[in-house]
């Protein structure tokens, strides 16, 4: 007997399938899919809301200096002439960091091997690659998803049938987290 449903696909399909559904997950809150597919995102899910909880007090805080590019009232960047060339003019800023501990580092390592990256696109620019910015969805696992289930010991999603899918027949169900 297998230890996984293998959904009709390769590996490497079978793979992206998951990955991709698991990125859907975590970063929407809730995705429709197959009751065989949602099983098999619950497991991989579950795990990256573990590590997450486990790891998600594990970073200190630190201070460092950082030149940042001044900018006018519209939001470009301030301009200086020295010696005949344009040159950007910066000030030093001092912030505020989370520097991971080295078992943080590694399970953000660890999510990241399983998650796909996501791209934030505004609505007004819908369609234009201006305005778009990458979401860390480690960083949200932390801050957002982990502090939430705290208090929790498993059983971070929860798997609601909604009927079969007109085109097949194949149980159709929502998968969202608690």
């Amino acid at each position: 007997m297998a230890m996984y449903r293998k959904l009709g696909r390769t590996s490497a399909q079978r793979k992206a399938l998951l990955r991709s559904q698991v990125t859907s997950l975590l970063y929407r809150g809730k995705i429709v899919t197959t009751e065989a597919k949602a099983k098999e995102v619950r497991k991989i899910a579950e795990g990256i809301i573990a590590l997450g909880i486990k790891e998600k007090d594990n970073y200190e805080t630190v201070k460092v200096t950082a030149k940042v590019p001044r900018k006018d009232k519209d939001g470009k960047r301030v301009k200086e002439v020295v010696d005949g060339k344009k040159v950007t003019v910066y000030d030093e800023v001092e912030k505020e960091i989370k520097k991971d501990l080295p078992s943080r580092l590694h399970a953000r390592r660890q999510m990241l091997k399983v998650l796909y990256p996501v791209k934030e696109v505004p609505k007004e620019a819908k369609g234009r690659k201006k305005g778009t910015k990458n979401v860390d969805l480690p960083a949200k696992i932390f801050d957002e998803i982990a502090p939430k289930y705290a208090d929790r010991k498993g059983g971070y999603t929860r798997i609601v049938k909604i009927g079969p899918r007109k085109g097949d027949a194949a149980m159709e169900v929502v998968l969202e987290l608690i």
